[in-house]
């Protein structure tokens, strides 16, 4: 009886001890949920801001529509070529500053596979017997808008058409973290 007497105690004693570590445990885990959602969310904010970017970007280029192509043309005012086009894109509604020309914009961004396309992106085509001598903008669905040439204006094409597609030279995408590139570019 006294060994009960004595064992009860101390058993008390083990119970009142372990009863803290596993609030402590708890809180760990309450903690490390919250901050797991935190990050989900900051997570979630930064994909959300990227859209609304590319939304806002291909609606942007959108707007454009109909203005005249001009060589070496890089406003409205003046119209545009394919890679002022973009470049004035990128600018008014990323605030970035991209290179002048095509080729330049296509050395500036990352590769990206065709069925990974994202609108946004570039498209980048062989018009003038060298790679990357055209860029226009993926809008999804197999579209892409661009200034194209001479004589005509801001478009939206398909890519699966047979001149586009046997032109392709890839897609490449603005990387954010690259920051803006020097306007001297």
């Amino acid at each position: 009886m006294r060994f009960l007497v004595l064992l009860a105690p101390l058993l008390l004693a083990v119970a009142a001890h372990a009863a803290p570590h596993q609030d402590r445990t708890n809180d760990l885990d309450q903690a490390l949920n919250a901050n797991n959602k935190g990050l989900i969310s900051q997570f979630d904010q930064v994909r959300q801001s990227v859209t609304d970017r590319t939304s806002e970007l291909v609606v942007s280029a959108v707007g454009f529509l109909g203005v005249p192509y001009r060589r070496g043309g890089n406003s409205v005012e003046t119209g545009f070529d394919c890679s002022g086009f973009v470049r004035a894109m990128y600018n008014q509604t990323v605030g970035m500053v991209l290179p002048r020309r095509a080729e330049e914009q296509a050395r500036a961004t990352e590769p990206v596979a065709r069925a990974d396309m994202k609108p946004g992106d570039l498209v980048f085509f062989n018009t003038m017997r060298r790679a990357f001598s055209h860029v226009g903008i993926y809008i999804g669905e197999g579209k892409f808008i661009h200034s194209p040439r001479s004589g005509a204006e801001v478009r939206v094409e398909d890519m699966t058409g047979s001149y586009w597609q046997r032109r392709f030279n890839g897609a490449r995408r603005v990387e954010a973290v690259q920051g803006p590139v020097s306007a001297g570019e």
